[in-house]
């Protein structure tokens, strides 16, 4: 009876041997010929001026400048405008000529040729840009209609899934590679970065090009690489394909994109700002300022902790900005923020983060001047600010609370990025403009049991919350 056990195991691995191979093609050929007539190279042309004297050569007014004027006066070339070309990819996404592309491929260019793997080559304008996912929409008028590949759920997409790049490396032409997803969720830069880390080879050319899955549907735009040379080392990021449709879907509507927009300025819940509000969870979005907004007219306040948005839990803060980014424009959402010790829901409709960007932001609220003292507390040289040292720190008129006048580098402190000029306004999630006032808030915590303090820290008119240990206190 074990003999025919094992005799049935053994068989039954030679066919899932012979399944698996099945199910892997030996040749990605027919997937190439596939997509291949929908991947486009693109040239753009644009006009540069000459140099008309020794800029970024010599300081101007040094005694050099005219000497160099000279030199370069000699060759009239330098002088005249000239045409600069360059190189990338793109791909077809519609029948009727929409183009998918990089936004540095295409920014300040004068003209843009689109050529297809057929030689064919086409004009396009730009019908829509957004920089922040560095994303582009192009159009061209053909006689008939595209050939033209879909988008596909990046988010299904594993770590270790075969991929497949094309697309016009360092101006070859139409070029293949193949690899795997590397890495899921990467951020580089940008405030919307998701981007998928591949192993296909991916060079200076292929931005803005497509990765494929193994079904022939857009995962990624290849974007960026990293590399010491210039060349690939087998590390680039293509954007997923769930941001990109969702950019090129508003450009096609609006030319423009339009983010959800919350207006407030968040940091994350370290484990010790969760222990000093007395959180079990280090998780969520701890609002640190709520300037005039939408956040503001719903009733959310400084020291509230966004737990969950428009029914999802919040991991943290960069997880919070692309939910809020990728939510509609006038929407009004549930948030669920954890104040006072415990859960409130706060009804919010949301604003255009475009049309804040372009706003003045709003000066904060004062308050009645503090006291004249100073005091060694938690590592930190306290002082009253005075009108005399808001003007030697340069303290924004409209923030009212602590100066620190002095940090002890051996401290906590110091350790956690306070400086000397940083005005503390909150303590224990309360306004504090008096060194007597910051005594009542660490008598409060010590009493509650808290082993830190939560302090509200400006520096520059920006804010964020640190929390310091009481132990020493």
């Amino acid at each position: 009876m074990r003999v025919y056990l094992i005799g049935a195991l053994a068989m039954l691995f030679v066919l899932m041997q012979a399944l698996v191979a099945q199910a892997r093609p030996d040749s990605l050929a027919p997937l190439a010929e596939q997509v291949s007539p929908a991947v486009v190279n693109i040239t753009t042309s644009t006009m540069v001026e000459g140099r008309t004297g020794p800029q970024g050569i010599v300081p101007e007014g040094s005694p050099f400048e005219d000497f160099f004027r000279d030199f370069q006066n000699r060759n009239d070339n330098d002088r005249r405008p000239r045409r600069s070309s360059a190189l990338g990819s793109g791909f077809v996404i519609s029948e009727d000529g929409y183009v998918v592309t990089n936004n540095h491929v295409i920014d300040g260019a004068d003209e843009i040729t689109i050529e297809f793997f057929s030689g064919t080559e086409l004009a396009a304008e730009v019908v829509g840009t957004d920089p922040n996912t560095d994303i582009a929409l192009l159009k061209v008028e053909a006689d008939g209609p595209l050939p033209h590949v879909s988008f596909g759920d990046s988010d299904t997409a594993l770590v270790g899934d075969w991929v497949m790049a094309m697309g016009n490396p360092l101006g070859q032409g139409f070029s293949v590679s193949v690899g795997i997803v590397s890495a899921r969720n990467r951020a580089l830069s940008g405030t919307y970065d998701d981007y998928i880390q591949t192993d296909a080879a991916i060079n200076r050319g292929n931005s803005g090009g497509p990765l494929f899955n193994m079904d022939g549907q857009v995962i990624g735009v290849n974007t960026a690489i990293l590399s010491p040379n210039g060349g690939s080392i087998g590390i680039g990021f293509s954007m997923a394909s769930n941001v990109v449709s969702r950019v090129v879907d508003q450009l096609k509507e609006y030319g423009e994109t339009r983010r959800g927009w919350l207006g407030v300025r968040i940091q994350d819940v370290t484990p010790d700002v969760a222990e000093a509000m007395g959180l079990e969870n280090a998780a969520g979005a701890l609002i640190t300022d709520v300037p005039e907004g939408p956040a503001k007219e719903a009733g959310l306040l400084s020291g509230d902790v966004i737990l969950n948005f428009d029914g999802v839990d919040v991991a943290d803060t960069r997880g919070l900005v692309r939910q809020v980014g990728n939510t509609t424009v006038g929407k009004s959402v549930r948030v669920v923020v954890y104040r006072d010790g415990g859960t409130q829901t706060v009804l919010v409709t949301l604003g255009r983060r475009e049309d804040a960007e372009r706003s003045v932001p709003a000066s904060m609220p004062g308050g009645e001047a503090p006291d004249v003292e100073e005091k060694e507390i938690l590592g930190l040289t306290l002082g009253a600010l005075t009108e005399e040292r808001r003007s030697e720190m340069n303290v924004p008129e409209g923030t009212d609370g602590l100066l620190v006048l002095r940090v002890d580098e051996t401290s906590e402190a110091f350790e956690k990025g306070l400086r000397m000029g940083d005005v503390i306004t909150e303590a224990g999630q309360q306004e504090v403009t008096s060194l007597g006032q910051l005594d009542e808030r660490i008598a409060e915590a010590t009493e509650a049991g808290r082993k830190s303090l939560l302090l509200l820290v400006r520096r520059d008119g920006e804010a964020r919350f640190v929390a310091l240990s009481l132990d020493d206190e």
